[in-house]
């Protein structure tokens, strides 16, 4: 009996052996999945930091003249930048107007005028007002702006329109009528000129950025028609331009300036004798002239881009900012690095660039 008993209990710490060992392998796989699971888990703790992009700063200019007429004298100067990513497609871009007008009346002249862009007259440019528009003209302009988001040159080129009622150019495409129901025309030429800048600034960036555009005038060098040695009066309603990309902490990526010197001639009548523009000075290049009658160490648009990249890591303040010193009659810089390369007078680029930057949105 004994014996018995003996060994139904070895049998039984047998069995129990068996199961246990049966348990081991089962344990090992399920450790290896909660390793592997970890490594994920570790790798999201540090996430790779945004890869930069290279962009492009672009600026086009639209000019016409075509609004003067016996007694006024008006120059209509359409500005956009843009901000193309290397497929072309526009990232951002801004548009303003330099909308210059005067009196010419018997052949006088405002030199002292003073002029605002559409875009700082914002709802003073009464477009609502005096026009069946529902919205005013920088409300329409900024919807245009969003719209052209994603689009290439192309694609701004070939938006289909049609003449209205008041024989204006206007969108066909309902959603962009439905925001934007002002004459397209000239902002097509600008924006698509602002993407094919052959002379536009790249720059690199991983982090978000903003842009701006500016145009300032003046009609300082006009001249009356009874203080002319030909006796007609020669209306000079000249502008400046400036475009800058602006970093989130304040400080230009890019920048770039141009200007345009459009003249109209009007005799002591006040009748418009002739009406004389043909490019911008950047446009112009070397057809500018101002090595070859004015000694000038390079041409305009080549002083002009040394000036703007020479502002890239700078605020718009320390723009402003900028020492000059009295040389020849004009206002230069004092930096020797940058007068080694831009020796014309700075006053209105660096105005231009600040007033861009500040404009940044």
């Amino acid at each position: 009996m004994k014996k018995v008993i003996s060994v139904l209990l070895l049998a039984c710490m047998l069995l129990t052996l068996t199961a246990c060992g049966a348990e081991t392998p089962a344990a090992e796989p399920t450790a290896e999945p909660a390793e592997a699971t970890d490594a994920p888990a570790e790798a999201t703790e540090a996430p790779a930091e945004a890869a930069e992009a290279e962009y492009k700063l672009g600026m086009g200019v639209s000019v016409s003249l075509d609004s003067s007429d016996t007694n006024h004298a008006q120059v209509d100067a359409t500005v956009a930048t843009v901000v193309t990513d290397s497929e072309g497609k526009i990232v951002l871009c801004r548009i303003d107007c330099a909308q210059n007008k005067m009196d010419v009346t018997g052949g006088q002249v405002d030199a002292a005028a003073t002029f605002t862009t559409k875009r700082d007259l914002k709802y003073d440019y009464n477009m609502v007002k005096y026009s069946n528009a529902t919205l005013e003209w920088f409300e329409q302009v900024e919807n245009l702006e969003k719209w052209v988001v994603g689009k290439t040159a192309e694609d701004i080129k070939n938006i289909e329109t049609k003449i209205n009622e008041e024989g204006y150019s206007v969108a066909v495409d309902e959603e962009l009528y439905a925001s934007c129901s002002i004459s397209l025309e000239a902002f097509q030429d600008a924006i698509v000129k602002a993407c094919n800048d052959e002379k536009g600034s790249t720059f690199t960036t991983a982090d978000a950025f903003t842009l701006g555009v500016s145009a300032i005038s003046n009609a300082a060098e006009s001249v009356s028609a009874a203080d002319s040695d030909d006796g007609n009066a020669m209306v000079k309603m000249y502008t400046e331009f400036g475009a800058a990309a602006v970093g989130s902490d304040g400080k230009i990526l890019a920048a770039l300036t141009d200007a345009i010197q459009p003249k109209i001639t009007v005799s002591a009548d006040g009748e418009i004798l002739n009406k004389d523009f043909t490019a911008t000075k950047r446009e112009l290049g070397d057809d500018y002239n101002m090595v070859k009658y004015g000694n000038a160490i390079a041409e305009w648009d080549a002083q002009a881009k040394a000036f703007a990249d020479y502002t890239v890591g700078m605020t718009a303040d320390e723009v402003s900012a900028m020492e000059t010193t009295e040389h020849n009659g004009h206002d230069v810089t004092v930096d020797e690095t940058l007068f080694a390369s831009c020796t014309m007078d700075i006053t209105g680029m660096r105005a231009t660039i600040a007033t861009a930057a500040n404009n940044a949105r």
